[in-house]
């Protein structure tokens, strides 16, 4: 509307005079456009993994009878096509039911904003790894600090317009995980990725690996191996132990190996046999629950033979 100044009242503009009052309303809403999947890119450092599981073949199943019901979200790239906001599963169940096409709402975000989102999206959902809430949680919380004009690695200094909140505080509020808990997962982005895998697979509790994320990466490539050829994982205490030798510069191989070999208060007795008197029946690079799986498996067979003798 315009607005004559002698009279003070909103005069109509030419668009108000020739559209419809619901084309002026849908003019101010996001619309729905169908955009082809080759023209769409996955986020930049993307955290959350997209698996072609049990769950993706049921989600593509789903798409190919009744279409993707929610649309994604996406902004234009400046070198054209578009990037991924929030959407990467339902891209990924679409080209899986053969679309060409996928629903898409197209918003103008800048990057942190788009970090912001992208996370928020993704963290609703009820099964995430250790791993992808660490590196998720990293990037939302360093887009909220330049967004305040903050450096990235201060972790204290509060935000002025937010009563003395750190930006930590802050995304906490908004967030399934408190403030401390927040900070552990963060801390796992420190971990090298063999030992981050051990962390999603359950087989390193979060206490320890809080603790281990503070290791130099070459201690870290050592401590792994070592849990490899042992077939272990250190233990909460165990863990602390490592962290305490190597930053008094004393951790290495035999003081890895020494502290893994003590006994934990929870440990059963375990059988142990050398592996060179197995290695010759397997394979090269055979990993060791692979070999003892197959012991297993042996030795019952051998038991159903022996019952089958004695009958």
């Amino acid at each position: 509307m315009a607005r004559n100044s002698a009279i003070g009242m909103k005069l109509p503009t030419v668009d108000d005079m020739f559209s419809t009052q619901a084309e002026r309303d849908e003019a101010g809403q996001e619309a729905v456009r169908n955009i082809p999947l080759e023209e769409i890119s996955d986020f930049p450092g993307h955290p959350f993994k997209v698996k072609q599981d049990e769950n993706m073949m049921d989600m593509a199943e789903s798409v190919k009878q009744y279409g993707v019901l929610v649309p994604a979200l996406v902004r234009e790239k400046k070198g054209g096509g578009y990037e991924m906001i929030a959407g990467h599963r339902r891209k990924m169940a679409s080209e899986l039911a053969e679309k060409q096409e996928i629903p898409c709402i197209v918003r103008n975000l800048s990057d942190d904003e788009a970090v912001i989102i992208m996370v928020d999206s993704n963290l609703q959902r009820e099964e995430i790894l250790p791993s992808e809430k660490a590196f998720a949680y990293k990037m939302k919380l360093d887009a909220m600090r330049r967004q305040a004009g903050r450096p990235s690695k201060n972790n204290s200094v509060p935000l002025g317009q937010n009563f003395g909140q750190t930006s930590r505080e802050i995304l906490a509020e908004k967030s399934p995980d408190s403030n401390t808990q927040i900070q552990r997962y963060i801390r796992l982005t420190e971990l090298i990725p063999s030992i981050l895998d051990l962390v999603d697979e359950g087989k390193i509790a979060m206490r320890p690996a809080v603790e281990l994320s503070y290791l130099p990466k070459k201690e870290q490539n050592t401590l792994y191996d070592t849990m490899q050829a042992e077939d272990c994982t250190p233990s909460h205490a165990q863990a602390i132990k490592l962290r305490k030798f190597s930053e008094e510069g004393r951790l290495n191989e035999d003081v890895v190996f020494s502290i893994l070999s003590e006994e934990k208060g929870n440990q059963k007795e375990q059988f142990r046999m050398p592996k060179e008197r197995i290695s010759k029946y397997f394979s090269p690079g055979t990993p060791v629950k692979q070999m003892e799986d197959t012991i297993v498996k042996a030795l019952e067979l051998y038991r159903k033979k022996e019952r089958s003798r004695e009958r």
